[in-house]
């Protein structure tokens, strides 16, 4: 951030530069220490973190409120509580707001909200990212209902940038209220342990309504909505690495959605043999492993970064790189779950499936799949919408779409999981897959239960239909046999296939039928 020096000369021009100075110091040193004993930066502090040294560009720096009442006519700070403006991260354009809590506590006000409407619709004309820095105590409740109103405005624009230009909502204190519903309808949302919350109603309330005793941090914290609720993607110790952390993202989107992500060349070879997953999935179905490993030995330098890490975790969601190149990877994780799909895996995969689409990022599904998961608590919450939010967003992406099937691929969770038949581009399979209806134990009990139940020895029976089943239905080229499965590769050469695919589907173009939007199942 630069700061022109104060003129010596009198007259307009150093009036100008002590109005600045006035402005860029804020409410003064007992606020500002006040914001670091509670661990937190100031908003132009984190503004410096987020942007290239030197690029910020302030707007509306001198805006004041025009309220009266309440002790309001004699409180007139300049920026009125939110700093807004535009900067470069790695050379790229992208817009900032930041709210202040030194002034009002972050309160949204009649002429805070018109500078975030402002800058929100400057980043949706220039096709720039939006970030923004939330650190605020909700509606400015001097103001009334002119407070309130600013907020649907912020909905809206959320709404009009969504799929658009990408948006990330960085949490760094407290976000109560209506003030929540801005961040849930983002791409992104970052947030600081011990002292980042979003909730819709506090624990007053809640304690008041239901009798049930709970902190800030047990009711919305980091943890909270990274674990349990699904609500923040991404949750970290400090504001300096959360910070650091949206930088790095920003370098794996486009600006918007009309541009391809940036490609970054790297020294890792494409044609680079990974043999180590020869042997790293056991050939036995029911045997668990873990799918980080196997995206470590395809993508650029072992590097990815995971989405919802901590939630659903029996799906991983990760952006990383493939020949310099930008993709989106969707896989099943045996490790949790044996990698069944239900109802929060479908919506954090579907999720970022629209995501992927939206932003030009091609797509790679890894499948071991046995299944959707069975039970009465998963029927009754829905899991036949939840899983068709999956289904419907695979169907309707038009990006790159490969899929991989490392070894079990059961059922409908198969088809799902952007199978050849409903639009991946691409199918391969390495030799270990199984490609079935349902498992061969399964599928003998059904077929045969007569033979099992009528023979001398039950087991035995048993055993010899699983193998007779495995043996018709399921040895690994029966897909490929029919057309299903476009190819069966040595799991060594799978990061040269990926690669030279991707590189064949990258001027790929799809269009959808004609429509005012889609009706996708909620």
């Amino acid at each position: 951030m630069t700061r022109t020096e104060p003129s010596t000369r009198p007259g307009p021009v150093a009036e100008l530069h002590e109005i600045r100075e006035l402005a860029l110091a804020g409410p003064g040193e007992k606020a500002t220490e006040t914001q670091h004993a509670k661990g937190k930066l100031t908003a132009r502090e984190r503004i410096e973190l987020l942007l290239d040294q030197g690029s910020f560009r302030e707007v509306e720096q001198l805006r004041r409120h025009r309220a009266t009442g309440f002790g309001l006519e004699s409180k007139k700070p300049y920026t009125d509580g939110v700093i807004t403006g535009w900067g470069t991260v790695e050379g790229h354009t992208v817009f900032v707001y930041a709210h202040d809590f030194r002034i009002f506590g972050g309160a949204l006000g009649e002429a805070h909200a018109t500078k975030i409407h402002k800058i929100m619709d400057m980043a949706i004309a220039a096709g720039a990212p939006l970030v923004s820095l939330n650190d605020g105590a909700g509606a400015r409740i001097q103001e009334g209902v002119s407070a309130l109103a600013g907020y649907g405005g912020i909905f809206q624009r959320n709404t009009r940038a969504s799929g658009v230009i990408p948006q990330i909502s960085v949490m760094l204190g407290p976000c109560a209220g209506g003030a929540a519903y801005s961040p849930a309808l983002t791409d992104f949302v970052f947030m600081v342990r011990e002292t980042s919350q979003m909730f819709i109603t506090g624990p007053d309330v809640v304690k008041a309504v239901t009798g049930e005793e709970i902190t800030q941090n047990g009711l919305g914290g980091a943890d909270v909505h990274a674990e349990t609720s699904g609500v923040a993607h991404f949750a970290y110790d400090d504001e300096e690495t959360c910070i650091a952390e949206v930088r790095y993202l920003l370098t794996m989107l486009p600006s918007n959605s009309r541009e391809m992500p940036p490609g970054f060349p790297g020294d890792d070879r494409p044609d680079r043999p990974t043999p180590l997953l020869r042997d790293l999935v056991p050939s036995d179905p029911s045997a668990a492993y873990d799918m980080h490993k196997v995206m470590a030995e395809l993508v650029d330098d072992g590097e990815y970064l995971e989405i919802h890490e901590r939630w659903a975790r029996n799906i991983v969601c990760a952006l990383a790189r493939l020949d310099g190149e930008v993709v989106g990877i969707v896989a099943n994780q045996p490790q949790a779950l044996a990698g069944v799909l239900d109802i929060e895996a479908s919506e954090k995969a579907a999720r970022f499936v629209q995501m992927c689409d939206a932003f030009n990022i091609p797509l790679v599904t890894l499948l071991d799949v046995p299944g959707f998961l069975p039970g009465v608590d998963q029927e009754h919450g829905g899991i036949i919408r939840h899983g068709a939010k999956l289904l419907y967003a695979y169907c309707n992406a038009t990006v790159p779409r490969i899929s991989l099937i490392l070894r079990k691929a059961y059922g409908g969770a198969y088809i799902v999981m952007d199978s050849q038949s409903i639009g991946a581009d691409l199918t391969y399979a390495w030799p270990t897959n199984e490609i079935a209806v349902m498992g061969a134990e399964g599928a003998a009990n059904v077929i045969f239960r007569r033979q099992i139940a009528e023979a001398t020895d039950p087991d035995a029976m048993r055993a010899r239909m699983v193998k007779e089943y495995k043996a018709e239905l399921m040895h690994p080229y029966y897909a490929a046999e029919r057309g299903l499965v476009d190819d069966v590769i040595d799991p060594a050469e799978t990061r040269d296939v990926l690669i030279s695919s991707l590189a064949m589907l990258r001027n790929k173009h799809a269009d959808l039928p004609v429509r005012k939007h889609g009706n996708p199942p909620q």
